[in-house]
């Protein structure tokens, strides 16, 4: 759909708070935006964790938006923009508490999902919408606020920037020799059903061990990542290197631009770890990878999807809503270790075409 405005957008305001994953298909939309509105002034307000991520993109200005304050925050948000007027307002995120924060940006126009996507009423906030894109990747889906502008569609770009101490500390923690890394855990949440057993990933440690490869486990501060990391190690006849809970970031970034491969459930690194073109065999069964898998490793993913559907539900992918999730705790049991160590010896010999 065309938005309501004669001219070029001058100044624009996006709006995407989280989460980790989301926020680096918002990069690539911002990239689009950028090169095809060179004059732009573009603001983006983004929460606080993820502001540590891309708050050093080059050329836009970033408002951290910190959650955990509540109302405290959009007050303080609201004052900050009140002798501002944006010409459009992207809105990203169709989250009724995002929605909530876009009353606190003074635009002309507003621009949101089409109405298959607007969900939690995000139409209610918005003047207009991009166009429908059935069964489309949540990537192009942040490219479509781009798209709607007219901007080209090329093929996506980060360029997150990886500062220099990020740098010197993946040299001095991550391994002299080629190296996978393993993000076991895809949240802080413990019933969210995409996670891998301890002891599969154990085993794909030790099959890359086998190819030369060190293993180095990755992920967040978490009790439930710790765990994780402790029975992975336990588990394992060779012993990784567990950096669990011991990065930001940006040093997490860096060290998933230096490995060989990524192994991960649906999660915020996989993501991460595609922007900077690293292969990733993502894990795939509680959701369809061609909706939320890493965008340009998706022939490396494992995809169980359909047959959990059908062994959980009852169903299959073409009967079901775009985006359904299984919620089952032994869906991601689906996934052997064959089907992995298959994936990366693939991945590995294909090297990094990207």
């Amino acid at each position: 759909m065309s938005l309501p405005i004669a001219a070029s957008p001058k100044s624009l305001c996006l709006l995407r708070l989280s989460a980790v994953g989301d926020v680096c298909h918002a990069v690539a939309a911002a990239r689009a935006l950028q090169q095809h509105l060179p004059d732009a002034r573009i603001t983006w307000i983004v929460g606080r964790l993820e502001a540590t991520l891309v708050g050093d993109l080059p050329g836009i200005e970033f408002i951290i938006y910190d959650k955990r304050r509540g109302f405290k925050a959009w007050r303080e948000l609201r004052a900050m923009l009140a002798a501002r007027r944006f010409d459009l307002l992207l809105h990203m995120q169709a989250a009724l508490r995002a929605s909530l924060v876009s009353l606190a940006v003074p635009a002309r126009q507003r621009l949101g999902f089409d109405r298959a996507r607007a969900k939690d009423l995000q139409s209610l906030f918005t003047h207009a919408a991009i166009a429908p894109q059935p069964q489309a990747h949540a990537l192009e889906g942040m490219l479509g606020f781009a798209w709607t502008l007219g901007a080209p569609r090329t093929a996506p770009r980060w360029d997150i920037p990886i500062p220099t101490a990020a740098r010197d500390y993946a040299q001095s923690h991550a391994p002299r020799e080629p190296y996978l890394v393993i993000s076991p855990c895809s949240s802080q949440r413990s019933r969210n059903f995409r996670n891998w057993s301890a002891a599969r990933y154990a085993a794909v440690a030790d099959h890359a061990a086998a190819r030369g490869l060190r293993c180095v486990l990755t992920g967040g501060p978490t009790a439930l990542e710790r765990e994780y990391g402790k029975h992975i190690t336990s588990a394992a006849q060779h012993a990784p290197l567990d950096l669990i809970g011991r990065t930001d970031l940006k040093q997490l970034l860096a060290i998933l631009a230096g490995a060989r491969a990524v192994v991960c459930p649906d999660s915020g690194p996989a993501h991460m770890a595609d922007s900077v073109g690293t292969p990733v065999i993502g894990l795939y069964a509680t959701s369809n990878k061609e909706r939320t898998g890493p965008y340009r490793s998706r022939q490396h993913c494992v995809d169980r999807y359909a047959e959990a559907l059908q062994h959980f539900m009852g169903t299959t992918v073409e009967r079901v809503p775009w985006g359904t999730r299984v919620r089952h705790p032994e869906a991601m049991d689906l996934i052997t270790v064959d089907d992995v160590t298959t994936k990366l010896d693939a991945a590995l010999a294909a090297g990094h075409p990207q």
